[in-house]
């Protein structure tokens, strides 16, 4: 199954061809929202792929999303603009109640609706999740929310938010884990109600944003699960994200592989083409071979986790690795061209800003080494 979905990659691969290259370095330079692009990704019926079909989706495995999103990248696009819809489904699809998928699901699946901001990470607790200070506090049949968030892309372009706020405060619940819960925030309501939104200028056009709660009040009808449960379902859909951001790291790579071969093999230099030279050869030759190492790290988590099985140790391996690949991919790409891999016009310096990002997010390589270290080789825990 991880290796099929021939025939979604031949249509995405279709539908990207209408968004070429001088379509992405204008919203790159204009730091404008891809919209026309998701909108048609939308039409296509690409970012309703996890939802079941009973709900208006496609109903595919994990893998099919990863199909869709890899070759998004491999034909030169950028799926940051929209990827968060698949990965933060799981949540809404786990964990929610019946009437919440009925309510959410079908108009999400036919565009109506955009899921696709991910509330959680805070200025000052970083990836120390647990370690957040945005409250939520009931009061009647609402939660009135108070606190920040940062890094969370595609709120601007988003109708609905997942956000994870404390319900409970640190010294009151028995485990560090408990009193997180996840609420579903209508930001159309929300903005300028208690939600403000601040945009943030990055290396990249990533859309991403800070946002700023004063006493936002959220109905408990958009609770997710229980109280107090918010982390497990949040943690629960991290290695989907991962699994999912490495394949798009893939198709990063094997863009970069593709164009590095064959503009090697048409330059001429010296009476000759450079890729006759080993000292060009020898680093896209690596680069694939990185790739296609990582790729089957990929394939591995995705089977792993279409089994039900415990995937957490290959999808973080899957994402560091992955991430590294499509780097390398990218430094022998630029090196092949020189000069004109500088030159925007060749889309190559673009894709090396936007495929940097993924050592650092969702997670930092450093943090999967330690998740390795002690998850997987017992070693004691580290932080």
């Amino acid at each position: 199954m991880t290796e099929s979905h021939t025939a979604i990659r031949e249509e995405v691969a279709k539908l990207c061809q209408q968004f070429p290259g001088d379509y992405w370095r204008a919203k790159d330079r204009d730091r404008a929202y891809p919209g026309e692009f998701v909108a048609a990704l939308t039409q296509a019926g690409y970012l309703a792929a996890l939802i079941p079909e009973g709900y208006g989706g496609a109903g595919l495995p994990l893998s099919g999303a990863a199909a869709i999103l890899e070759e998004i990248q491999r034909q030169g696009g950028n799926g940051g603009a929209c990827h968060a819809q698949m990965y933060i489904m799981g949540t809404l699809l786990r964990h929610g109640s019946d009437a919440q998928k009925a309510q959410y699901l079908p108009r999400i699946a036919t565009g109506e609706l955009r899921l696709q901001a991910f509330g959680v990470t805070e200025p000052t607790s970083g990836t120390d999740t647990l370690a957040l200070k945005t409250t939520a506090v009931r009061d009647g049949d609402d939660y009135v929310v108070n606190g920040q968030k940062i890094w969370t892309s595609r709120a601007e372009h988003s109708d609905l938010m997942l956000l994870l706020a404390r319900t409970s405060p640190r010294d009151q619940v028995a485990k560090r884990t408990d009193g997180l819960s996840v609420l579903l925030v209508d930001m159309r309501a929300a903005v300028g109600n208690g939600l403000t939104i601040r945009p943030i200028d990055t290396m990249m056009n990533h859309a991403t944003t800070e946002v700023f709660f004063d006493n936002l009040r959220v109905p408990a009808a958009n609770l997710i699960g229980t109280e107090g449960q918010g982390f497990r379902y949040i943690l629960s859909g991290m290695n989907a994200e991962r699994i999912l951001i490495a394949a798009e790291c893939i198709g990063d790579a094997k863009w970069f592989i593709d164009k590095a071969s064959a503009y090697a093999k048409e330059r001429q230099v010296f009476g000759r083409p450079i890729g006759q030279n080993q000292g060009v050869q020898f680093p896209i030759a690596r680069a694939y071979a990185q790739m296609r190492a990582a790729e089957l790290m990929v394939h591995d988590a995705l089977r792993q986790y279409e089994a039900g099985e415990n995937a957490g140790a290959e999808a973080n391996m899957a994402k560091m690795l992955a991430a590294e690949a499509s780097w390398a991919a990218g430094e022998a790409c630029i090196q092949t061209h020189g000069g004109f891999g500088f030159a925007a016009e060749y889309d190559i310096e673009r894709k090396f800003r936007e495929t940097r990002l993924y050592q650092v997010a969702p997670i930092s390589t450093n943090l999967i080494l330690s998740y390795v270290a002690e998850h997987v080789l017992g070693m004691p825990r580290s932080y």
